[in-house]
């Protein structure tokens, strides 16, 4: 299964991430649904889900009927969460 996404992702997806400066990871696929990360500069944008649910989890879909759900994992950068806890300590 992995090959085929990956296949999926290579011809399908991959092309229209990188005009934006981004990528995709597979994180791990079971029972139809799929855990991706974003990459570069698609990692953390506003229009993040908007690109999953129209563009990564249709095209995916189109292509390997077994996929029911692509799932985003957003990870926070660790800046970003450092300066969060340095202004949450500051205001108490």
């Amino acid at each position: 299964m992995f090959n085929r996404i990956e296949e999926v992702i290579t011809r399908e997806i991959r092309p229209y991430l990188s005009n934006h400066y981004g990528d995709i990871e597979v994180l791990s696929y079971e029972n139809g649904r799929l855990h991706i990360r974003l990459l570069g500069q698609c990692k953390g944008c506003p229009s993040a889900k908007y690109t999953v649910e129209e563009i990564i989890e249709n095209k995916l879909k189109e292509n390997i009927l077994d996929i029911k759900e692509v799932i985003l994992h957003n990870d926070v950068n660790e800046d970003l969460y450092n300066f969060a806890k340095k202004i949450l300590r500051t205001n108490k």
